[in-house]
């Protein structure tokens, strides 16, 4: 996940998914959270963290880490996201991107996700980030 976000260090605000550490997301998942790992020749190369909840499966940090971006990875991942949401009983996929990241705005709208709604969201340090919600029925 790290090598992925890395080029957001620049962005105003930078990511907070660089904050994170190893204990913080194992205390997540300790708390109910859930991964998915994509592993190449036993290496990972891709993950996902989700939450289910009554709205549907909402995932964040959705990651491939350079060298492997552009090969159909992470649409392998969000189709192994809705497979897992369906046997759940879940019928929604929900997801939170920054509006300056379009390239990642354009992968979910051309796997079926729609925008739902744009909205300002505050950092833990008070500063603004515009995000735009989105949203796939499966």
């Amino acid at each position: 996940m790290m090598k992925a976000f890395v080029e957001y260090r620049n962005e105003i605000p930078p990511s907070s998914a660089l904050d994170e550490t190893v204990q913080s997301i194992s205390n997540s998942l300790e708390k109910g959270e859930k991964a998915l790992i994509a592993l190449e020749d036993n290496i990972p190369v891709a993950m996902v963290r989700f939450q289910l909840s009554n709205e549907g499966l909402y995932f964040y940090r959705l990651s491939v880490i350079p060298e492997k971006q552009g090969k159909g990875i992470a649409k392998t991942i969000l189709k192994h996201l809705e497979e897992y949401a369906i046997k759940a009983g879940v019928n929604t996929m929900l997801c939170k991107v920054r509006s300056s990241v379009q390239r990642n705005i354009q992968l979910y709208l051309s796997t079926g996700y729609k925008v739902s709604e744009e909205q300002v969201v505050f950092n833990p340090n008070g500063v603004s980030i515009k995000v735009v919600s989105m949203e796939k029925k499966i």
